[in-house]
């Protein structure tokens, strides 16, 4: 078996070189030969898969977190997506993680098992569009709040994972609403909106339960929408959202669908697999299985 294993440098404490040469070595012990391209900017990996041969890869591996594995996925379907499409596998090194939850991969040593098993599941997809173009997500997609508090985070990405919990307490003393016209499978929503949450699996930001029950084969999203709240109503109910009990408040409601058409006054940034990319107004599609990923067992 040859794969193409897409690698993101990666910073602080830990040794990259180590991370990645260990990575290959247990995958060549399991007769995996491993390629290796390492990412040396951000977004590297879409322009690395752009170039790939595609047919002479049994499958494409991200080593990295949530962003490695979205430019990944954007590569393979903006550039091969008329091709067959080898399984693709993660390898969790980010900080997050949050997509590899769902395919029961919590660690380095559960990618490369998964991999080594080659045991797939085919995938649901969700296609966004920015004008003319689409592009794609497979964890979740989100607006407003949620978006603004991730801008304000990755200033003070320095303190970690701390850096979220700063972004929602700075955008909760300047607590804002917009204007929203949202139309999911031909039914319309209109009013002042928190945020919204287009969720294929259930998890954000690494341990963030923010859809419990959506699932990444059911052809569906799950659109988490949080209408304007107090302060005091968003303080108590954010620390709930990592056991997932956030869907008690009467401000959250969940609404399942396939096609979503929103419209924002004013335009809110979008935050796909945790990439701040785009901006409404835009268009959400499943692609019903579209990929294949290994998954744990």
């Amino acid at each position: 078996m040859r794969v193409a294993l897409i690698a993101k440098p990666l910073t602080g404490p830990r040794n990259k070189a180590n991370d990645i040469s260990q990575a290959v070595d247990q995958l060549a012990a399991c007769h995996i030969h491993c390629e290796v391209f390492e990412t040396q900017y951000h977004a590297h990996a879409l322009k690395i898969v752009q170039g790939l041969p595609l047919s002479q890869f049994d499958a494409l591996i991200a080593m990295g977190g949530d962003g490695t594995n979205y430019h990944l996925l954007n590569g393979v379907l903006k550039f091969h997506g008329d091709r067959p499409i080898p399984p693709l596998g993660i390898i969790p090194v980010g900080r997050g993680n949050s997509f590899a939850k769902d395919l029961n991969i919590h660690s380095i040593a559960d990618g490369i098992a998964a991999i080594s098993r080659q045991r797939t599941l085919a995938v649901d997809v969700c296609r966004f569009t920015q004008g003319h173009e689409s592009f794609y997500f497979v964890n979740l997609m989100g607006f407003g709040f949620v978006t603004d508090a991730a801008h304000t985070a990755a200033r003070f990405g320095w303190t970690g994972d701390l850096s979220y919990v700063i972004g929602v307490l700075h955008r909760t003393i300047g607590l804002q609403f917009h204007q929203m016209e949202l139309e999911i499978d031909g039914k319309s929503y209109r009013g002042r909106n928190c945020f919204v949450e287009f969720c294929n699996s259930r998890y954000t930001g690494g341990d963030m339960l923010m859809a419990p029950e959506a699932k990444i084969d059911d052809g569906c999203f799950d659109a988490v929408i949080l209408s304007p709240l107090s302060r005091l109503s968003l303080i108590t109910t954010f620390p709930k959202i990592f056991k997932g009990t956030h869907l008690t408040n009467p401000r959250v409601r969940v609404l399942r669908g396939k096609r979503a058409v929103v419209q924002t006054v004013p335009e809110k940034g979008l935050l796909p697999d945790g990439e701040m990319f785009g901006t409404t107004p835009t268009t959400v599609t499943v692609l019903p299985r579209r990929v294949r990923y290994f998954a744990g067992m």
